[in-house]
């Protein structure tokens, strides 16, 4: 898309906003109380409010490569704690999509320097699922379940930060882990059973 075009297609969608709303932009100025923080991929294919038919200051988004939540990475637990602390967000929600390229990537041996530290995390949860992987013998469904282990993974890796354990217990609060198919269009809900995945973990990372 040329860079031109950007401008006027945000002209177009400024028009036509307040062509419903005269004081449209005035009232979004005036802050933001989103209910639900969404971690997603970069993927320019999966664009976080379109899918979920979302308008501006409807959800909190953070994106980066097959949506991951370490522990280590200051960008992800800054946008998890601004969040759920301040912005008092009511769900979290984990989506990843089918045809990942960091998850394909992570599946494959190859030096792919910079990349390597952070396609690590997905590795892991490769290692951490092996058994039920390698037990699935048509790649592209390995492929597919491995893009929803590590939803699965990165819910807990949410779960496990102390602003969820304290929101979990102050106030009406979840995690939700969803995966979107590119082919269909749809959002799925993995319906994550989170207290039989912890109940023999949680011992090791609650903090109160």
């Amino acid at each position: 898309m040329e860079l031109k075009k950007i401008f006027e297609n945000n002209q177009q969608w400024v028009q036509s906003k307040l062509d419903v709303d005269a004081n449209y932009f005035k009232n979004l100025s005036k802050g933001q109380s989103p209910e639900v923080l969404y971690i997603g991929c970069s993927d320019s294919r999966v664009t976080a409010e379109e899918v979920m038919g979302a308008e501006p200051g409807d959800v909190f988004v953070h994106r980066n490569i097959a949506n991951m939540v370490p522990n280590t990475d200051l960008n992800a637990m800054s946008v998890i704690d601004y969040a759920v602390t301040h912005l008092k967000v009511k769900h979290v929600v984990v989506c990843g999509h089918y045809y990942c390229g960091g998850v394909k990537a992570a599946m494959e041996s190859q030096d792919l320097g910079v990349l390597n530290p952070w396609l690590r995390n997905i590795r892991d949860v490769y290692r951490i699922h092996k058994a039920e992987l390698n037990a699935i013998e048509d790649e592209e469904e390995r492929y597919k379940r491995l893009v929803e282990l590590n939803v699965q993974e990165q819910c807990i890796n949410v779960i496990k930060t102390a602003q969820v354990q304290k929101a979990s217990l102050e106030r009406e609060f979840s995690v939700h882990g969803w995966v979107f198919d590119i082919h269909s269009g749809k959002l799925i809900d993995l319906e994550i059973d989170f207290p039989e995945i912890l109940k023999n973990v949680m011992e090791i990372y609650r903090l109160s």
